[in-house]
């Protein structure tokens, strides 16, 4: 019996510590100074993106539910990666919902890519879609979806990025890569009033294997390609910008790797970008076997790993493309679709984090991963509705600027993230997150607006700010956000709350 009392003691000891700091440890008498912090640069004024993957846009194999997953996998044939995934119908982006809830953290950027755009066929022409794709591609995309994907970008205000096939189908018989795809979806975006903001030759070419290169595919091979591609996209859309590589999972993030970005960046002829990307997953999702739990999702361990990400990369941007724009083009809760709680209110802590300590660190744009479709996305993917990061997302798009300046933590796990308030000259924003189990106090200098977001508890797809349900109206349209005015002196920081702070003059 002593035993069994010993071992549940050290579980909840150790769930104290994952979650947060417990209450012997609250922060008492901090205080928050704005008069005279270091100015660090500024992000891109769509900073906060996201991305609708090609497979939504055309309908195709994504991440199973998790509330499906066993009934799926049991009248399934289906074995290893391809039990993990299942049809999923084309996403309507004319839909009034969607198209009111993305308007709302506009401007950004709308990525159209992933690794089904790597074996996409562009159908350039009005008739039925083809029963089956041309030999050397797996997929196929219809002028009408690619419409709906411009006329989407126009209506939410977003900057529109894709990528492009890789398969053997843009390969001639030596092997050499011809532009005619690409050509054809340029002329067609240009026809119907659209615009390719930027652009990569190709989804994550780290995982050419997975991605539907051509087999043997190696630096060389990108080299190769990239410089036929660079050379007819500077002449057909030099407005266009370039980017990649667009690996992912390298610094002993993930495993998995099959083509390292330094292989790629010194073959010759030296690919060149005009801004430098890459995708981040701080893991891999319990769909997909993963380890990350939802006791570890509060660490600093955790939170602070977006940071060990981009060090890798920054360090390899540095060596060939020092100065160059530095872009997360893709990242979410984990890898595989996210975990089951990457929907609910313990995941807005990692979200928030991650934007707060990359925008710090010079990254210009940070694209989400996805806008509607599996757990890690910011809408649910049956109804639309807001999960509680889309809130986050909401608060940050209304509040923080594209300034950045140096706020240090005000004490362990209470961290703290300062822009200049947006569409203000003088005005200075605050996120303060705090990640402990404990109260927290700071000292204001001067009257503000508060939002403060809580929930009952941190799987949940319930939050409240200020103390009210965040919801959409009866009539479906969102929320009048308002923040609680309150003047200069102490302010409470609740246990697990996530507080932005408007001071419109500084």
């Amino acid at each position: 019996m002593k035993q069994i009392t010993v071992i549940i003691t050290l579980a909840l000891l150790f769930v104290s510590y994952s979650y947060g700091n417990s209450k012997d440890n609250t922060n008492k008498g901090s205080k928050l100074n704005l008069s005279d912090l270091k100015f660090i640069g500024e992000v891109d004024e769509r900073y906060q993106s996201f991305n609708v993957e090609m497979c939504e846009v055309v309908g195709g194999e994504f991440w199973i539910p998790y509330n499906l997953v066993d009934s799926v996998r049991k009248h399934s044939n289906r074995k290893g990666f391809a039990a993990l995934k299942w049809p999923i119908s084309p996403i309507n982006l004319y839909e009034k919902k969607i198209r009111m809830l993305a308007s709302a953290l506009g401007p950004t950027y709308v990525r159209v890519s992933g690794t089904w755009g790597n074996t996409i066929y562009f159908q350039d022409n009005d008739k039925p879609k083809m029963a089956t794709p041309p030999e050397g591609y797996e997929n196929i995309l219809t002028r009408e979806q690619w419409k709906g994907v411009v006329d989407f970008c126009k209506a939410v205000d977003g900057g529109l990025v894709t990528s492009f096939s890789i398969s053997d189908g843009v390969h001639d018989k030596e092997g050499n890569w011809i532009p005619d795809q690409v050509e054809s979806l340029l002329n067609y975006t240009k026809s119907v009033g659209g615009k390719i903001y930027a652009a990569a030759m190709f989804n994550e070419p780290s995982h050419p294997g997975h991605g539907g290169a051509p087999d043997g595919y190696n630096g060389a091979s990108y080299a190769k390609d990239f410089a036929a591609f660079k050379s007819f996209v500077r002449k057909a859309a030099p407005e266009m910008r370039i980017l990649g590589p667009g690996c992912t999972g390298e610094g002993g993030i993930l495993p998995g790797l099959q083509l390292a970005t330094e292989d790629i960046l010194s073959a010759e002829p030296n690919p060149e970008f005009d801004i430098f990307t890459y995708h981040y997953y701080g893991s891999i999702s319990k769909r997909c076997f993963g380890g990350q739990t939802p006791e570890k999702a509060m660490s600093q361990d955790w939170l602070s790993r977006t940071e060990l990400g981009l060090q890798f990369y920054e360090g390899v941007r540095d060596k060939y493309f020092p100065g160059a724009p530095i872009w997360l083009t893709e990242t979410a809760e984990t890898a595989c679709g996210g975990n089951p709680w990457a929907a609910t209110y313990l995941d807005t802590f990692r979200y928030l984090e991650q934007l707060g300590r990359l925008a710090k660190k010079g990254v210009q744009v940070v694209m989400h991963n996805t806008l509607a479709r599996s757990e890690y996305a910011l809408l649910d993917h049956d109804t639309h509705d807001p999960r509680p990061s889309y809130w986050a997302a909401l608060l940050w798009n209304r509040l923080m600027g594209t300034k950045v300046y140096d706020a240090s933590a005000l004490t362990d796990g209470v961290d703290v993230f300062v822009h200049d308030l947006k569409n203000t000259s003088k005005g200075m924003a605050v996120l303060i997150i705090n990640t402990t189990d404990g109260e927290s106090s700071v000292t204001i200098p001067s009257s503000a607006e508060q939002y403060v977001i809580t929930a009952d508890e941190l799987q949940t797809k319930k939050i409240k700010l200020n103390g009210e349900e965040l919801k959409l109206t009866k009539d479906g349209e969102l929320p009048t956000i308002k923040g609680e005015k309150i003047k200069a002196g102490e302010l409470c920081l609740p246990p697990h709350s996530i507080t932005f702070l408007s001071f419109p003059k500084m």
